[in-house]
């Protein structure tokens, strides 16, 4: 059997003697490791018996343990605060940093979702459009007649339509209507030539003016034919029907505003260079200088749990090794099947300690402390006031 380089008792420089280099330049993660990987020996058994493993490969399980470490608490983080993150630039990394939730931002969105459909916000632009109405024509196609969005292919939606009676305060004047004053003098006096009597929209007192308002309102209810309209896929029916004023003017336009649809059904916006998911939120690998105590007891317990996988590994090549009239039997494969155990329990430890900080659970525990607060100070007497 070829020889087996064996653990010398100490380690040499760490620098440049890990895969990745990632802590090369961190002064803390230097000074540790040869003390991580003298540690890890004697907890494997040195010097009573000899170690199969080098600097190197101690030193590879220390940048891995750090490294899932780092891991382990970015994904709680991630879990944590992406719905606070998204929308934010991807080049800021955030590790370390505070994250204040905004309980609102989905309501805020969700509400401009409303608002779109309600023209009363959001993020749809809404478009303004007319079409000319023709003699007796009562139906109108508006995908048809209205082509210019359409021409692209991009389908529009019709929202508001504005056909509606004249308000009355535009024949308020008129001498016609049949609830006009009768009052034509003055009228030059004023400046006011063939224009219909406003002289008694100045003199008369306001009740007055609201109760010609009405009567020329309920003079349309019962000789007129409402003003409405039906709208279905896009399709306008109106009423009454279209007439021109007898003068052979034709009928006045139809306005209305809508929305491409496109615009509206799109659930897919640019985002590059913001966060979108859990590929691209910033979180890097922690400062080995920055972890607290307890975050460096739980790396160096996963760097011998690595190590002892590792040497169950190395140890399993072969099952036996002779020896002068006898073989000795390795324990490769209950190192790795005890490393293999150890690494699932720290890890577990890790999730469950991360998941009892997490904001809602510290949430409801605030909650629960301030209601067996206020239960303690209800059973408190009150100060008696002798004034």
């Amino acid at each position: 059997m070829a020889d087996i380089p064996i653990w010398p008792g100490s380690g040499s420089a760490i620098s440049g003697s890990t895969p990745f280099g990632q802590y090369d330049t961190d002064s803390s993660f230097q000074s540790d490791g040869p003390s991580v990987a003298n540690w890890c020996a004697k907890r494997l058994g040195y010097p009573i018996t000899d170690i199969e493993l080098q600097d190197s490969q101690f030193y590879a399980c220390f940048e891995e343990s750090v490294s899932e470490y780092s891991s382990q608490v970015n994904q709680f983080q991630i879990r944590e605060n992406l719905l606070n993150v998204k929308g934010a630039p991807t080049g800021s990394d955030i590790t370390n940093q505070e994250i204040n939730p905004n309980p609102l931002a989905r309501a805020i969105t969700i509400a401009e979702n409303y608002g779109s459909e309600a023209g009363s916000g959001g993020n749809v632009t809404w478009y303004s459009g007319s079409i000319d109405m023709v003699t007796d024509q009562q139906d109108y196609d508006l995908d048809a007649l209205w082509a210019t969005p359409s021409a692209s292919g991009a389908a529009i939606e019709i929202k508001r339509i504005f056909h509606e009676a004249p308000p009355a305060i535009q024949r308020y004047f008129d001498p016609f209507v049949g609830t006009g004053m009768g009052m034509n003098s003055m009228i030059e006096s004023f400046g006011w030539g063939n224009y219909s009597p406003g002289v008694s929209f100045m003199l008369m007192p306001i009740y007055s003016d609201i109760l010609r308002l009405q009567a020329i309102e309920f003079n349309d209810q019962i000789r007129k034919s409402a003003y409405s309209f039906e709208l279905i896929n896009n399709k306008l029916r109106i009423f009454p029907l279209p007439k021109d004023n007898g003068n052979g003017v034709t009928p006045e336009k139809v306005h209305f505003q809508y929305i491409l649809k496109s615009d509206r059904n799109s659930v897919v916006t640019s985002t590059l260079g913001t966060v979108t998911n859990y590929s691209n939120i910033p979180y890097s690998n922690f400062t080995y200088s920055y972890i607290n105590d307890v975050g460096k007891q739980w790396i160096r317990k996963y760097s011998l749990a690595l190590s002892r996988e590792l040497l169950g590994f190395v140890r399993s090549k072969y099952s036996t090794v002779p020896v002068p009239g006898s073989e000795v039997t390795l324990n490769g494969g209950e190192l790795v099947s005890q490393a293999q155990q150890e690494k699932e329990e720290l890890v577990t430890q890790l999730r469950e300690n991360l998941e009892q900080s997490s904001r809602r659970l510290q949430l409801e525990a605030q909650r629960e402390e301030n209601e067996n607060m206020l239960s303690v100070l209800s059973g408190a007497p009150l100060k008696i006031y002798i004034g």
